[in-house]
């Protein structure tokens, strides 16, 4: 669908997670009119601006849910709960294919068992699956994960691109472009402690992600940033390589941080210091830092990062799947650290259904704490919206004039989200959505997802490929030796 130049909808309750009625503010009978890839206009709808809007931008505008609406129509208040476009701070495009493999296992052995074999099947029968598909095979496994976003009502995404998968981030790209999503990648590196055939050499990992921002610096809607895999995979020298051209090239950098537990602990025993006692120490950290994780803290930890600034993304969904515990999230919030929750990847979480993830991390926290009052729902939307488009530097993340024109329409018909009113309307989304109820979603001024139909790409041929491939990889993996020496075995 081309974008229109000027798109209005409207909506039972809108969300705005911002502008002049704040975070918490909920409009009944709300309104969005967007102006090429910007907002225009967003609050409460009257017949008064309906008839200003039709009337201004005739044989210029989409009314979202009316058949070739046009001036003098009627606007269709469509039965759902308008919000900003969903922001996912932490995930890996790769794994949209290895959805149920190697379940029941820790972080590391799902690592040699899932991801890697997977991300080496690809590397390895490349040219042999190149000719079956038409296409990169890792381009398979790309587009199925950007399709995976927009079903969920994700418009914004970082994708940490580590593995065999830092070199191929043109077909990442090359998705993205097709799907109209915006995409951070944060492009891998491992020079120590991982399967040696993609060991990075000395001054290697600053090369590529350098290589690839000049490539893709023109490119619309994708960024490319620094992502070293994680901290005993990367020597000082790498990260400090990788955090001197960030800085010098005012950009983010992403890590995941003291994930799993046994790895953790031979991370501190091994080097005599924690993590992220490490990171400070080599200059790591500052508020460019994004940790992916953060599951293991220790009190010094959270001084630190309260102290540089550093960022944390919380992603309840797999650290609950591979057991690998739940980080000190309230301790990190009071504090002050920034937080954002995410999905990860859909290989440990299975899917990107990033309600359910606000859901698990706020269910747990209350929980844990024995305390229902903590992490209300309207919170729980901010650290899916607003916080993460903060954290990434996004014009994002709330419905407000001069933000992106991303946004994602909630349905509110299925018996689940009924009754929905007004005063529990993020309560609704957070308890009761499963997740699939995206009917509109829309990313930089055009629609993506139209009353459920994707516009931009063939759904039904992106997933008839990732099931054959996820088939093939199930085949080769049965008789595939075992990678092993791959992460920190303890």
């Amino acid at each position: 669908m081309k974008r229109p130049g000027h798109m209005l909808i409207r909506a039972r309750f809108m969300l705005p997670m911002g502008g002049d009625g704040g975070r918490a503010a909920r409009i009944e009978d709300g309104y969005v009119l967007t102006e090429g890839e910007r907002i225009l206009e967003a609050g409460r709808y009257t017949d008064e601006t309906g008839g200003r809007i039709l009337a201004s931008y005739k044989g210029d505008l989409l009314v979202v849910g009316a058949r070739g609406a046009a001036g003098g129509e009627k606007v269709p208040r469509l039965n759902g709960v308008l919000l900003p476009g969903f922001v996912k701070a932490h995930g890996h495009d790769h794994e949209s294919a290895i959805i149920g493999v190697a379940k029941d296992q820790p972080l590391t052995f799902w690592l040699d068992n899932a991801v890697n074999p997977f991300t080496g099947f690809l590397a390895e029968r490349a040219k042999e699956l190149a000719g079956e598909f038409g296409r990169s095979p890792n381009a398979v496994a790309y587009r199925k994960a950007r399709l995976d976003d927009v079903s969920y009502g994700i418009t914004s995404a970082l994708t940490h691109h580590c593995n065999y998968s830092k070199y191929n981030v043109r077909d990442l790209v090359e998705a993205n472009r097709e799907a109209g999503t915006r995409l951070t990648i944060a492009v891998g590196s491992q020079d120590r402690h991982y399967d040696a055939r993609i060991l990075d050499a000395p001054g290697q990992a600053v090369e590529r992600v350098d290589a690839y921002a000049r490539e893709f610096a023109a490119v619309p809607r994708v960024r490319i940033i620094a992502g070293p895999d994680q901290f005993f995979s990367n020597g000082p020298e790498t990260l400090k390589g990788l955090k001197r051209w960030s800085r010098e090239h005012g950009a983010l950098i992403h890590i995941h941080s003291s994930e799993e537990p046994r790895t953790t602990k031979w991370f501190t025993e091994t080097y005599g210091m924690t993590e992220v006692e490490y990171a400070a120490g080599i200059g790591f950290l500052d508020p460019d830092t994004i940790l992916a994780h953060q599951v293991n803290c220790t009190d010094r930890d959270l001084e630190i990062l309260r102290d540089t600034g550093a960022k944390v993304v919380h992603n309840p969904l797999a650290n609950t799947i591979l057991g690998s515990g739940m980080p000190p999230l309230m301790r990190m919030m009071e504090m002050g650290i920034p937080v954002a929750v995410s999905t990860d990847g859909s290989g440990s979480a299975d899917n990107q259904n990033i309600l359910s993830a606000a859901r698990c991390a706020t269910q747990y926290q209350k929980a844990f704490h024995r305390d229902a009052t903590l992490l209300p729902a309207q919170r729980m939307l901010e650290l899916i919206t607003i916080e993460p488009a903060g954290m990434l530097g996004l014009d994002a993340g709330s419905l407000e004039p001069g933000k992106d024109a991303d946004f994602v329409l909630i349905d509110l018909r299925g018996a689940n989200l009924t009754p929905t009113r007004l005063d529990n309307v993020a309560e609704n989304l957070i308890w009761a959505a499963n997740g699939g109820e995206a009917r509109y979603v829309a990313a930089g001024g055009e629609l993506l997802l139209d009353d459920y139909r994707f516009t931009r790409v063939d759904a039904r041929g992106i997933l008839d490929d990732i099931q054959r491939l996820s088939e093939l990889f199930a085949e080769y993996a049965r008789t595939a030796p075992k990678i092993k020496g791959t992460g920190a075995h303890c």
